[in-house]
């Protein structure tokens, strides 16, 4: 259970429910009013040295923008719910991209607004429209400190044409196998090869713990996916992903195997993590690797062609072998 050395907080917070029990929670924890949460300057002028010690932090304020972006993937619109950043350090994060070393754990209270704008949306619709809560954060993890994503879909589970997603690294899902959700909600676990959880997805579920957790989702009538993500090729990649992939097999129970689907992406990376891992994690492994990678623009990089088509034929071919039955929605 995450407990925060620190609370940073907009001062508004206590004008919502979830905001004044988050403060009494932590009535012992030592507090800092902030103006805003998008701009600690104590936090901004830490070095990145500092960045694991920063996400031990919790900031607490309210969500101002609320736009809904639309995408192309496992759900119609990305859409920015009750928190951004996590308590985990994994190397790639590509919330670092956009917040640099203050991708740590916000949380965002009022809660009312954002979900009323989901529903307000799904409910003008005549068609079915899928909203992915989760792409900011992991909400999982949230819910421990939250409870938000119990109360999310208790308020949710009877919109006639919404539909919620959400992706998570975590195993604690205990807190929402007995709710009634009206199977409004698809969660999607992302994997990896025990290697790269062990020495790259720092303070995320074991790889064990979540494969249980989906099977546990699976019998509480949850719909459920499974992200192979994000796939590093390090220079053993292909044994550790079919180890990865038989242990699904193995492990995954009937009912999963029966409708699972699958997403697998690619990493991609960035000068801001190079500069940021070099100093934060020093002794840990270098998972950029300028003989596979290259330019994306705006100082991001990707695998080169013939490593991405590579690993598409890799996947495609051992995804057929081992879960013929089960459909891959994406290989990017």
């Amino acid at each position: 259970m995450f407990k925060p050395e620190r609370i940073y907080f907009e001062k508004d917070i206590i004008n919502y429910q979830l905001g004044k029990e988050l403060m009494d929670k932590y009535k012992e924890i030592p507090k800092i009013e902030i103006e805003s949460h998008n701009n600690i300057e104590e936090m901004r002028n830490k070095s990145n040295k500092e960045f694991p010690y920063m996400k031990r932090n919790l900031i607490i304020g309210t969500r101002k923008t609320n736009k809904f972006v639309p995408n192309h993937k496992t759900s119609d619109f990305l859409v920015p719910y009750t928190s951004s950043g996590c308590t985990a350090a994994c190397m790639y994060c590509y919330l670092v991209c956009n917040y640099n070393k203050c991708a740590y754990l916000r949380l965002f209270v009022n809660r009312e607004e954002m979900l009323d704008k989901i529903i307000r949306t799904a409910n003008k619709s005549d068609r079915k429209l899928v909203f992915e809560i989760g792409s900011n954060s992991d909400l999982i993890l949230e819910n421990t400190i939250t409870g938000n994503l119990k109360w999310t879909i208790e308020n949710f589970k009877n919109v006639k044409n919404g539909f919620l997603t959400l992706p998570t690294k975590f195993d604690m899902v205990e807190d929402i196998l007995e709710l009634d959700h009206n199977g409004k909600v698809t969660i999607r676990v992302s994997v990896n090869p025990n290697e790269i959880i062990n020495n790259v997805e720092f303070g995320t579920s074991s790889l064990s713990n979540r494969i249980k957790a989906i099977n546990k989702l699976k019998e509480a009538g949850y719909k459920v996916g499974i992200l192979i993500a994000p796939v590093i090729f390090l220079d053993n990649w292909k044994t550790l992903y079919l180890d990865l992939i038989k242990k699904l097999d193995l492990e995954l129970s009937k009912k999963v195997k029966e409708e699972v689907f699958f997403e697998i992406i690619f990493m991609t990376y960035s000068y801001i993590h190079t500069k940021i891992n070099e100093e934060a994690f020093p002794n840990a492994i270098n998972i950029f690797d300028k003989e596979k990678m290259t330019g994306r623009g705006r100082g991001k990089y990707w695998y080169k062609n013939d490593i991405r088509e590579e690993g598409k034929k890799f996947f495609i071919e051992k995804m057929h072998r081992y879960f013929p039955n089960n459909t891959i929605e994406y290989i990017v």
